[in-house]
């Protein structure tokens, strides 16, 4: 990371037009041709739709929710553009953030709404400076408060306007999409002629078309028809909005002027004081539509999320496009996307920032299952990606809440992490949530070495047969047992590594590495037959009937050498730049960064073994 002087953030990151510099240039190409490789396939895709929250927690939960069904591996996500352009700053910061920090395709909204022509073309600027392809072109509502849509001052008038100038300033450079109502807009003369105008845009440029919601199949499926028999045969992609409330619904529809048959009607009035009766009957409802318009040929479907999630990736799961989460069938959360379902082994350093060790290992071919072995071999994404950033660590003014207005002695830096394992704080760095239920055991063991200088970022009890469904350590279904080694992972002074190392001679069921930020090795771990690169260490695993013994967490050290790049680089990008760059807190922070160690320890004797014995040596 820069080492230049910062400024203090008003949002979570930098200004848009930064980030391909803050986190590395992904290609990004137009949404089209992914929808183009769908169809050919013959592969179903889905998408999302998120909107410009009104507060600044409201900014940083979305950041969390996109970047959560990003997982999900959708063909594209996209964010509104505020009526009247209200939101116009927002939505352009939440697409560069987006496009910057996913391996989802972004497409911005962009209206004419009070956006003269100069606006217009600085917004598809700024857009393409951020790396974002791809933009949805619409007329847009009325401003806020009035009742008719009006062209501004040297303003555009209408959607293919718009397609227009993004074709004429831009060329090719940018995917566009815009909108289809399978009813008609509510201000269009007729269906026919709204037709004849979504022609008229496509013909202009536009690529693809989604469509407003609704809630009767059969009269999309007509309109897709006579859009075909109009002439329109670019792709066109039905918009679907699960019922989330009864309250909201009625809003939505009422607003769209949407027709929605009686039996919906009549379901919903039958369970509309029942909140949690009306959600479970809206992903009913929507399972039952997406099965119908996937049966007639539909190429993809978008849902409108309203910034929610359970109930999109409910219909997800109830269709097959994802797998539903299995409670406690690894020690770790799996991922949802169908081609990582065989993974069953990961390395434990990313333990605590699953989310990075996901994108890290998205382009890979092949996921270990079973033993880590030869899958070791994919390399690890760079650390130009966005994971030295976290939209969960909060703005800078939070985080030095938490860690420190001006930290200016090691001490300082010991009792914040202190702090995180009593719980006075909810995050470090390196750890994205409170400790786990398994740490309370060893609770005042890591409070007691923290506060002696090993800071640690990672750790886990010894486990010698406990019960597969035990609350706090237990995995894999019921019948079985599972087992830990313990395990601790920390930053030390080059001083306090002598201190370990010396001390750990007299305790030969530990294995330890330890690296400096510049690779610098130091290490007692000599496997017969192995070279030390090529160690790996079960930590994890499970006995279960009819099954194979389970190993899915190991200690890995090529995987420890890529680990060791991104935390020490998290010193720099979520904790220094909170300061200004020539005060004495940076300053310290960057002392650690260039002099402390990371040092992963492994106790083998799980039957009674006691990790924390070495500290008590060195602390007395």
């Amino acid at each position: 990371m820069s080492e230049e002087k910062t400024t203090e953030p008003k949002s979570p990151l930098p200004s848009p037009t930064d980030l391909p510099q803050l986190f590395g240039r992904r290609e990004s190409v137009p949404i089209i041709s992914k929808i183009k490789k769908s169809i050919a396939e013959k592969r179903p895709f889905f998408s999302f739709e998120f909107f410009p929250p009104k507060t600044a927690i409201g900014v940083d939960n979305l950041y969390t929710r996109i970047e959560r069904l990003s997982l999900l591996e959708p063909s594209f996500m996209d964010v509104t553009w505020g009526a009247g352009g209200s939101t116009a700053d927002l939505t352009l910061e939440i697409s560069a953030v987006a496009q910057a920090t996913t391996h989802s395709e972004i497409m911005m909204h962009l209206t004419c709404t009070n956006m003269p022509v100069d606006k217009v073309k600085d917004a598809l600027k700024r857009a393409r400076e951020a790396g974002i392809r791809n933009i949805m072109a619409l007329r847009g509502d009325p401003p806020h408060g009035a009742e008719t849509w009006e062209r501004c001052e040297n303003g555009l008038s209408h959607a293919i306007d718009l397609v227009k100038l993004i074709r004429e300033e831009h060329g090719d450079w940018f995917g566009i999409a815009v909108a289809g109502y399978p009813e008609g807009h509510i201000q269009c003369e007729s269906l026919e002629k709204d037709i004849q105008y979504l022609k008229e845009k496509v013909d202009a440029g536009a690529d693809f078309i989604v469509t407003q919601l609704f809630y009767d199949c059969d009269l999309f499926l007509n309109w897709v028809q006579k859009c075909r028999e109009a002439g329109i045969t670019c792709p066109i992609i039905p918009g679907i909005m699960p019922i989330q409330s009864y309250a909201g619904f009625q809003r939505m529809t009422g607003f769209c002027k949407t027709y929605v048959p009686q039996e919906i009607l009549d379901d919903l009035a039958a369970i509309q004081h029942d909140e949690a009766a009306v959600k479970d009957y809206g992903v009913e409802l929507g399972t039952k539509m997406c099965r119908k318009l996937l049966a007639a040929g539909v190429p993809g479907l978008h849902f409108y999320t309203l910034n929610l999630e359970r109930s999109c990736v409910s219909i997800l799961e109830n269709l097959g496009f994802v797998s539903p989460q299995r409670a406690g069938s690894l020690p770790w959360k799996q991922s949802q996307i169908a081609r990582r379902q065989g993974e069953t082994v990961r390395p434990i350093f990313w333990a605590n920032r699953p989310r990075s060790y996901i994108q890290r290992t998205s382009t890979w071919d092949d996921f270990p299952n079973g033993r880590w072995g030869n899958s070791a071999s994919p390399a690890f994404g760079d650390l130009s990606d966005h994971h030295l950033y976290s939209h969960r660590a909060g703005k800078a003014e939070e985080r030095r809440a938490m860690w420190g207005e001006q930290p200016t002695k090691p001490m300082d830096i010991f009792n914040v992490f202190v702090k995180y394992v009593d719980g006075s704080i909810a995050r470090l760095p390196w750890c994205e949530e409170p400790l786990q239920l398994e740490t309370v055991p060893i609770k005042e063991n890591l409070k007691r070495i923290n506060e002696g200088g090993f800071l640690t970022i990672n750790s886990q009890p010894r486990v010698n047969g406990a019960p597969s469904d035990d609350p706090a350590v237990g995995w894999g279904g019921p019948g079985g047992y599972v087992y830990q080694k313990a395990y601790l992972e920390f930053f030390c002074s080059p001083t306090h590594l002598e201190r370990f190392v010396k001390a750990a001679q007299e305790f030969p069921n530990l294995t330890y590495t330890a690296l400096d930020f510049k690779g610098n090795k130091v290490t007692n771990r000599v496997d017969a037959g192995t070279s030390e690169e090529e160690s790996v260490t079960a930590v994890t695993w499970g006995v279960f009937p009819n099954k194979e013994i389970l190993q899915p967490t190991v200690v890995d050290t090529r995987a420890f050498v890529a680990w060791k790049d991104e935390a020490f680089a998290l010193w720099l990008s979520l904790w220094k730049s909170i300061y200004p760059a020539d005060s004495e807190s940076a300053s310290l922070i960057q002392d650690v960064h260039d002099s402390y160690y990371l040092v992963c320890v492994v106790d083998n004797n799980f039957i009674d073994g006691d990790i924390f014995a070495v500290f008590n040596k060195i602390l007395g």
